[in-house]
């Protein structure tokens, strides 16, 4: 009996996460433009697969750090593919600024300022693949191109939830583009 009260304890907890705030400009369906305001991100680049990546994010957030200081997890998670190299990001909670950031003790991890930038992005449910992150990733192209929207550098992936999660998952392919609001 203990062993599903855990899981489900932790399950419940994985609800209560910061999301990093953006206005959404455009709403279409699934389709979205938003605008994200500066956050501070922790960042992780290596050969190695996203599970590594991963670990050392988590494990720099639970205390691993200048201050031994444990961080509150966020969403989403942001995950890139670059030249053979695979790119992991946590969003710092809001609080933090980098007058006010613990350094991270494994130098691999990197911390550093946004600037505010606007981002298209598909929403897609249940558990990512690479078959739908490129089926998402490809609307996602099709529809900007439909409305003359130059994109910025590559399409990556976005996850919101704990690998617990089951239902109501929620995951985005999204880029950076060039947008101009109008009045």
């Amino acid at each position: 009996m203990i062993k599903l009260i855990i899981p489900f304890v932790i399950m419940m907890n994985l609800f209560n996460y910061e999301t990093q705030k953006y206005s959404v400009i455009i709403n279409d369906d699934d389709f979205e433009i938003r605008y994200y305001e500066p956050s501070i991100k922790a960042s992780v680049t290596s050969d190695q697969n996203s599970n590594n990546n991963f670990y050392k994010l988590f494990q720099f957030i639970s205390g691993n750090n200048s201050e031994n200081e444990k961080i509150e997890m966020t969403t989403p998670v942001y995950m890139k593919s670059e030249d053979e190299k695979n790119k992991m990001e946590f969003v710092m909670p809001s609080k933090f600024n980098m007058d006010n950031i613990s350094t991270p003790n494994d130098t691999s991890i990197s911390i550093y300022e946004t600037q505010a930038k606007y981002f298209a992005c598909v929403r897609y449910g249940g558990y990512s693949n690479s078959s739908k992150f490129k089926d998402h990733s490809e609307r996602l192209s099709e529809k900007l191109s439909e409305m003359d929207i130059k994109m910025i550098g590559d399409i990556f992936y976005v996850s919101y939830n704990s690998p617990y999660k089951v239902f109501n998952r929620r995951n985005e392919a999204m880029v950076e583009i060039e947008y101009v609001e109008k009045n």
